[in-house]
């Protein structure tokens, strides 16, 4: 009797603890993947940028991401729910691929939790004779290192066309901006793209001024990062709302930095103004207000108002802010995840403040009835939660985004439009969605 490849590897699983040795291109050709493939890369490879010396980036299809790396950060008792939340099946042969140091670290976790059939792949995953999936604007997401390389001088890949900017987005003066920031960056208070009485966008005369002082034209290269990254990213939506043809965000926002050990500089960085090249907007499209919230609220089969807030918000527990009175969500909105309150967003990070993988966002929004091929746009309470979603969204390929500006705070001020609180009756909640 003639055996299949992977039925040998399978009897010598069984025989042993340790798997037999398999290429990606024999994994790729099994009929019967009855196994995981883990990336145990940093998520920007995963994403799609190549690691050093390697000519493509992103991941074997299917492959898992869970950088090694997460473990030094992680207590040990979330680590099996963390595996978990992202997966991957502790009963399952499984295969590993990123550095040896690395893998050799998670190998060891996954022992300890019960997994005795794991094998290391040895191969470059660039080595795969077939195509490696990747985000289909990752360029707009960019690595420490990536950073660092170009504010050194250094060649990257994607470089900026036409110069760039870095610029650190925070709430109020720029405290700890002052004490140390990436070099080179600028500084940018968000009450200069926001205002009372609901903290939308500001008018756009002076979004454009705050524009130009920031030395920013439309072909500007534009990297943003925060202390608190969806205050970079309601930035980066206002950018793209203004017309910057190349808004970035850095992936983990500051904290990748400091975890990277790079320099760090005090004091302020001032640009020389600009002008901008173009009327503002250029793309309207991408912020939308209360009209444009209730036509898509008409159309839910074919359009998204997605809410970007904890579940105790969304089901009226509480309105998530101090300055907000009303609880509850809007009527007919869908539950996009978020996090464990209005000030963390959990549910779209890796535990180094990182993108999560794409395929848990996109399952945890299948669930509720959100996909790529609808109007969608996003919401939370005054906007910064949005925005980082609508920015993830915005890397993963999705088209026809926006962020609902007023959010919560505006439509709940407004009696005459439609709330409703409590549970919803056979709610979808996603594998990842975890009791807070």
């Amino acid at each position: 009797m003639k055996l299949t490849k992977w039925a040998l590897l399978s009897s010598a699983a069984v025989m042993s603890p340790q798997l037999m040795a398999a290429t990606f291109d024999q994994l790729a050709a099994e009929n019967n993947q009855d196994f995981q493939i883990i990336d145990c890369r940093s998520s920007n490879h995963y994403n799609g940028w190549p690691e050093a010396n390697q000519t493509r980036g992103g991941h074997f299809p299917g492959a898992i991401n869970f950088d090694a790396d997460w473990l030094s950060t992680l207590r040990p008792q979330v680590v099996r729910a963390e595996l978990e939340n992202r997966g991957i099946d502790l009963t399952k042969p499984t295969y590993l691929y990123c550095q040896p140091e690395k893998a050799d670290i998670l190998q060891s976790q996954l022992k300890s939790l019960g997994n005795n059939n794991i094998q290391l792949i040895s191969q470059a995953v660039t080595d795969f004779s077939g195509p490696l999936t990747a985000l289909e604007n990752y360029q707009q997401l960019v690595p420490a290192q990536w950073l660092n390389q170009l504010i050194n001088g250094k060649d990257v890949l994607h470089p900026p066309a036409k110069g760039y900017k870095v610029v650190e987005v925070a709430w109020g003066p720029p405290t700890k901006y002052l004490a140390a920031h990436i070099p080179s960056a600028l500084y940018l208070n968000t009450n200069n793209i926001e205002s009372e009485p609901w903290w939308n966008r500001v008018d756009d005369s002076k979004l454009a001024a705050t524009i130009k002082e920031l030395g920013i034209a439309h072909d500007t290269t534009v990297i943003l990062y925060g202390r608190d990254n969806t205050a970079a990213a309601r930035a980066a939506s206002l950018l793209m709302y203004a017309g910057v043809d190349d808004v970035r965000l850095l992936n983990g926002g500051w904290q990748s930095w400091v975890n990277a050990g790079y320099s760090t500089q005090p004091l302020r960085n001032h640009a020389k103004p600009v002008e901008f090249g173009r009327t503002i907007p250029a793309n309207p499209q991408y912020i939308i207000d209360v009209p444009g919230a209730r036509e898509i609220l008409a159309d839910p089969e074919h359009q998204s108002l997605v809410s970007i807030r904890s579940w105790a918000e969304y089901v009226g527990e509480t309105s998530g802010y101090r300055y907000i009175e009303p609880k509850g969500r809007i009527k007919g909105s869908k539950w996009g995840h978020a996090g464990s309150d209005a000030y963390h967003l959990e549910d779209f990070r890796n535990p180094d403040d990182t993108m999560i993988s794409p395929n848990i966002m996109t399952d945890f929004w299948k669930d509720w009835g959100i996909d790529a091929s609808q109007t969608v746009s996003f919401y939370c309470g005054t906007g910064w939660r949005a925005s980082e979603a609508f920015f993830y969204a915005h890397v993963m390929g999705w088209q026809d985004i926006s962020v609902y500006d007023g959010g919560w705070f505006e439509w709940s001020g407004d009696p005459s439009n439609p709330t409703e609180t409590g549970d919803i009756p056979n709610a979808p909640k996603s594998a990842f969605y975890k009791e807070k």
